[in-house]
């Protein structure tokens, strides 16, 4: 007999996750996301450590990285999703600031993300995550979208792409990302 086997199929059905954030509809159906997926303790723990880096390095204000370092270790899966904006869809909506023959040659800030990104990547990327975590839900994995996995992810250089989310999963008793302490 098994004690506990449901933790067994987490990896399979965070791939199930992903299949339903690749197959969301996406502008002009160019598919510019990558998607990644930590199960390792490993991995987790280094990305916990980088999330705990990150909240020393920027202050008290935000502590909230360190509270998320523990939803990380704690959680059996962690998946990323990454745009990786190369080519604008020569729309011209204007709606990044910018016009697509501009967008790319505007300087990057030193910041936790590298904008500008096309807006309509950020929807596809917006729309794949909102997939992922209906697939999630429909599974029974608790989940939350967590821009504070994205910042570490990003900058151990675990993906590439301009911007990345995280989104942990975690299969117990209660769920672990809410009734969180700061």
């Amino acid at each position: 007999m098994k004690i506990n086997p449901e933790k067994e199929v987490v990896e399979s059905l965070a791939k199930e996750i992903l299949v339903a954030a690749r197959t969301a509809p996406k502008a002009k159906g160019i598919d510019d996301l990558i998607f990644g997926l930590i199960t390792e303790n490993e991995e987790k723990e280094k990305l916990a450590q980088e999330m705990e880096r990150i909240a020393e390095e920027k202050g008290s204000a935000f502590k909230f990285f360190k509270r998320d370092a523990d939803n990380v270790r704690n959680s059996e899966a962690i998946i990323l999703i990454s745009v990786n904006f190369s080519k604008p869809l020569g729309l011209n909506c204007g709606a990044c600031g910018f016009s697509c023959d501009t967008i790319l040659k505007q300087p990057k800030p030193n910041l936790d993300l590298d904008g500008p990104v096309c807006a309509m990547k950020l929807l596809d990327m917006g729309i794949a995550i909102g997939s992922a975590v209906a697939k999630a839900k429909d599974l029974c994995i608790d989940n939350r979208v967590m821009y504070t996995i994205g910042v570490a992810a990003k900058k151990l250089n675990l993906l590439p792409g301009q911007i990345i989310i995280g989104i942990p999963l975690s299969v117990k008793g209660k769920n672990i990302y809410f009734d969180r302490k700061s």
